[in-house]
């Protein structure tokens, strides 16, 4: 349960509410307004009308400032507040930064249990829900293996192979589940207890959705693109050849993800999707060894982001020496770079800073040795201090 929401996180929920999770309207209009305080102004409605938003936007955004409107979302705070362990907004530095580079990118994730796990390695593990007794076995095994590895198991929480990947990383407290409604509703309800464990042993389940939010059928592909996202790779464990699974795989190909495939009987329905993956360049799987080793190089890439994330945090602790070295204006920047690299424009987007200013600052960091542009992309630096 959180006992507050800083003003950043708030506004967030604001234009994410008003806006009814559509990712093309908030990302519109977080390039349109300097601020998202800016956007949500009564003065600025005629300039959403300028950006071609769907008009039921406007009605809600014209609503948010009536008294009645400020009491429903006040209601909504209240409960994201009473169902949340945490909200992390893109310039939190406990965003993952796996999802930056993706257009796509949920603007705010709201979850339970330790936000800190989703930036560790992870591996997807997939299938159908309607899964045979073999599929769900496999599934569990490799997911098991893989967190005993030190991966951690992210899937969707559905029945069948979902379930099966989870209560297999459970076993080593490593397991992530991703959602299809908001965190007042566990679906399917039978796995309420499985989401319950997940939550005590150390995993986190999370969602882009608010709270209320119901199991609609569209919201379920839509969270696919994280369960990918936030993954080094994905393991299809078996697949009918209309399963949704297959669309997971196909969100991780577009990401530069790499898929998996575990073969199965020819004369399987069940393994049909599998086989279709593997013609269209899936990597055959027999045992989850092939993938740690396939994995290698991510990982250890991500290994290395995750250290970084330790070093940055302990950077700016207030009582950090070395953080009073860096100017207040400078930090939210720095925590935006990685190690893998961001252009200009997408920290320019990210941040709501013009070009102009974000030059200077880049340099300042540069000078301080803090940052260094490679191939036209901005990196981060550890300072040597």
């Amino acid at each position: 349960m959180l006992s507050h929401l800083s003003k950043s996180q708030t506004e967030t929920i604001a234009i994410w509410y008003v806006v009814q999770h559509s990712l093309s309207s908030f990302y519109k209009i977080q390039k349109h307004f300097k601020t998202l305080e800016q956007a949500l102004k009564p003065e600025n409605i005629s300039q959403w009308q300028n950006l071609a938003l769907h008009k039921n936007h406007l009605q809600r955004l014209e609503k948010f400032h009536t008294s009645e409107g400020q009491n429903d979302f006040q209601q909504l705070l209240n409960q994201i507040k009473q169902s949340s362990d945490f909200v992390i907004i893109e310039t939190d530095s406990c965003y993952p930064t796996q999802l930056l580079p993706y257009s796509d990118r949920p603007p705010i994730i709201f979850g339970q249990g330790n936000a800190q796990i989703l930036l560790q390695p992870q591996v997807a593990i997939v299938g159908s829900r309607k899964s045979s007794t073999h599929g769900r076995q496999v599934a569990y095994d490799f997911a098991y293996y893989l967190s005993e590895k030190g991966f951690y198991i992210n899937s969707g929480l559905a029945q069948g192979i979902d379930e099966a990947s989870h209560q297999g990383g459970l076993k080593n407290q490593h397991t992530i589940a991703v959602m299809g409604t908001g965190l007042d509703i566990t679906y399917p309800s039978q796995n309420t207890t499985l989401r319950q464990d997940i939550i005590k042993n150390n995993g986190a389940v999370i969602t882009e959705f608010l709270p209320t939010t119901k199991p609609l059928q569209q919201h379920f592909p839509r969270r696919n693109r994280i369960v990918s996202g936030l993954s080094l790779g994905v393991i299809v464990a078996e697949a009918t050849l209309e399963s949704g699974s297959l669309i997971t795989a196909k969100l991780a190909a577009e990401q530069g993800k790499l898929i998996f495939a575990i073969p199965g009987h020819i004369y399987s329905e069940f393994h049909q999707g599998c086989h279709q993956l593997i013609r269209e360049g899936a990597i055959l799987i027999d045992h989850p060894e092939q993938v740690v080793e396939d994995l290698a190089l991510p990982t250890q890439w991500q290994a290395k982001q995750a250290e970084t994330q330790n070093i940055t945090s302990k950077l700016f602790e207030k009582n950090n020496e070395e953080s009073s070295n860096i100017p207040d204006y400078l930090i939210t920047l720095y925590k935006q770079l990685d190690w893998v690299g961001q252009d200009i424009d997408q920290l320019a987007a990210i941040l709501n800073l013009d070009i102009a200013t974000l030059t200077g600052y880049l340099m300042e960091l540069e000078l301080s040795g803090l940052c260094m542009q490679q191939s036209g992309l901005y990196v981060r630096c550890r300072s040597n201090k």
